[in-house]
Order: structure tokens, then C-alpha cells, then sequence
């Protein structure tokens, strides 16, 4: 195993358009969505087996999430659990990340990852993976992976590659799209040099800290003052005292996008990033009639629908279609699956009128 491969796993999010499931104390990372007896989290650091030693992954997550992630993966010492105070979007928190391990490794070789995706294919991910730090290894790019996509998806970002410019299949970024109107989405499908942004990165040490200094200066700038503070115990009042002050900004549009040195490397390894019902009733197995079903249910009359309710209760389901039916904890929720997009608005509106044991 190469010692100088390191994993950042970005845990911090709360997931809202999971609610009722995913909530502000308890995100949907540290859920075991699935139904296979570990988390989200759990099974992100397990993909890893093989790729980098335990003492070099990184989790960046919130301060109100330590005790999660340490009950979680208890294996990890304080150094590798990094708390932000408050969230900045993932370029403040990868930088956070990188600059400490600079600290430590000039050589280190990065692995960026969200914490609540799921991968399916595992051994072709690592194949990919492994294939992606081979070149970072001795080049300083920045490579992302790219999912070849099976539908025109209007939720994922999208990059456009080069075909003929590519090094040992790994290939030239020429462009970025954020989440593209239907049409626009069809069009990319049709023209078959476009892959879905799985938002999984991969770059040296060396790379990215040039990259933040060249198109995130200020971010650069506030984490480079850090550089006697990590690893000791003057750390955390460093953080707490500077992040604030970094810009909330996507590692995607604060460099991926104005970077010349972007390559991808191609995937096809049964990925969904489980952003929302709908992700994950595209991912499991449905019944004879086309739903997705985890608790104590019966349905009559009924298909086309994903069901999750506390496995202590009888939940009794007629005349649905295309439905999405949630319970966790104190929240019912019952929406359309066409419609999923409102739960992040239902979110809003409960904490709009300060209902907080709701969300």
C-alpha cells in the first residue's frame, strides 16, 4: 500500500432533500441507508481498504458531528477528524484538509470524497481510483471522475472531455456545466463527450495548494497562516477563529472551472450520489410492483412508490402511485416522487416558523 496516499472524506453536509430521514443532528451520512448495517460514512472509508493506510484518512465534518463520526470509526485519532465551526461549501473544506496535510507530507497523493455517495462496483471504482493517483503521482493535474451517464439528469453537473487529448485514459476537461435544463442535458447525452460530475477528486498535495494560491488566494491565505497551529493543540482555536472568514464557495466553481490542468478519468461503477429519494429508489431492488419497500408494510392497489417507516410499526398503503412515504422519528412525510424537489422547500418552511425538533 503506497504510504503516501491520503483520503479526505467531506462529512459535514445535512442532506435535506433526505429529510424526514436526514436531519440537522443526525445527517443522512451517518445513516445506514441502505439496510446493510453501516452508514453511509462507514462504507466510505471501508472503499478505501487497500487504496491508503487507516492513519491517513481525514474526515471534515461539523464540530456538532464529532461524537458521530468518533462513535462511528473508532479507529481514528483527534488529528483526523477536522471540525469546522461553521460550513463554507467544499472548496474552504478541502483547503482546510490540504493544508494541514501539507504540513506533514510534501509527497501526500489526495483522494477527495463526499461522505454520502454510494458506489456499487466497488472493485472497478478502486481500479479507477488507483488509476487517477498512478498520474497525480507523477503529474501535477487535477483529475475528477466522471460517471458515464444512463439518462439525461438534470440534478448532476456535467463535463465535457476531450476525446483526443488523453494520457493512458485519462482525459482533457474542456468544460463544466452546473445542472442543465432537460433540453440542454439530451443534447450533452447525444453528443456522448460528456460524463456526470461525481464530485470525487483526485490530486498531489503540490497541485492543489498552487491551485488554491492561483484561484482561491484569500482561502489560501487564511489556511497558510495556519501552518504552525496544525497538528498541535493550538489548532482548534485557529479554526474556530478564521474560518468564518473564508468565502462559502464550491471547489468546483472556486478552481475546477478556471483551472487549466483539469483531466477526468472515466467511470462506470454503479454510482449514485443519493442526493435524494428518488436516487435512492433508482438504486434498489423494487418488487413486483415497481416499489421500493423498507419497514413493516402493506400495500394494495399500489406501485411505482418508495417506502420507509420504522420497522416497529404496521404502515397500511392503498390507491398510491409514484408516491414517496417517509417516517423518522417524530416527521411523516408523504410526497410525490415527481415532486421531490419541494422537500428541501417543506425544510425551509418548518424552519421558518422555528419548529426545530421537526428538522
Amino acid at each position: 500500500m503506497e504510504k503516501n496516499n491520503y483520503v479526505i472524506i467531506m462529512a459535514g453536509g445535512i442532506g435535506s432533500r433526505f429529510w424526514p430521514f436526514s436531519r440537522t443532528s443526525y445527517p443522512k451520512q451517518f445513516h445506514d441507508v441502505l439496510g446493510v448495517g453501516k452508514s453511509l460514512l462507514q462504507q466510505t472509508v471501508e472503499r478505501f481498504d487497500g487504496i491508503c493506510p487507516e492513519e491517513n484518512i481525514y474526515i471534515v465534518t461539523n464540530e456538532d458531528y464529532k461524537d458521530l463520526v468518533f462513535e462511528q470509526l473508532p479507529f481514528l485519532n483527534e488529528d483526523q477528524v477536522l471540525l469546522e465551526p461553521v460550513g463554507r461549501n467544499t472548496a474552504p473544506c478541502i483547503a482546510y484538509a490540504a493544508y494541514k496535510i501539507w504540513q506533514k507530507n510534501k509527497q501526500a497523493n489526495l483522494v477527495v470524497t463526499p461522505a454520502d455517495h454510494i458506489i456499487l462496483k466497488e472493485d472497478i471504482f478502486k481500479e479507477k481510483v488507483n488509476m487517477a493517483l498512478a498520474a497525480t503521482k507523477t503529474d501535477d493535474i487535477l483529475v475528477t471522475i466522471g460517471i458515464t451517464p444512463t439518462r439525461p439528469d438534470t440534478g448532476y453537473g456535467y463535463i465535457q472531455y476531450m476525446q483526443e487529448e488523453n494520457k493512458n485514459d485519462i482525459f482533457k476537461v474542456k468544460t463544466f456545466t452546473e445542472k442543465p435544463e432537460k433540453e440542454l442535458a439530451e443534447k450533452f447525452i447525444e453528443s456522448g463527450d460528456f460524463v456526470w460530475n461525481a464530485g470525487i477528486f483526485v490530486w498531489n498535495i503540490r497541485a492543489i495548494i498552487h491551485a488554491f494560491q492561483a484561484h482561491l488566494p484569500e482561502i489560501a491565505d487564511i489556511f497558510r497562516t495556519g501552518k504552525d497551529k496544525y497538528y498541535t493543540a493550538d489548532e482548534p482555536a485557529f479554526i474556530n477563529e478564521t474560518y468564518s472568514l473564508c468565502k462559502n464557495i464550491s471547489i468546483d466553481y472556486g478552481i475546477m472551472e478556471k483551472a487549466e490542468n483539469v483531466f477526468v478519468v472515466l467511470g462506470d461503477f454503479g454510482w449514485s450520489d443519493l442526493g435524494t429519494w428518488k436516487s435512492l429508489y433508482d438504486v434498489k431492488e423494487k418488487d413486483k410492483n415497481n416499489s421500493v419497500l423498507d419497514g413493516k408494510i402493506k400495500m394494495y392497489d399500489s406501485k411505482n412508490c418508495i417506502v420507509k417507516t420504522p420497522k416497529e410499526r404496521l404502515v397500511v398503503l392503498e390507491g398510491l402511485d409514484g408516491y414517496i412515504v417517509a417516517e423518522y422519528d417524530n416527521v411523516l412525510m408523504v410526497c410525490r416522487m415527481d415532486n421531490e424537489q419541494q422537500v428541501k422547500k417543506f425544510v425551509a418552511d418548518i424552519k421558518a416558523d422555528k419548529k426545530e425538533e421537526f428538522y
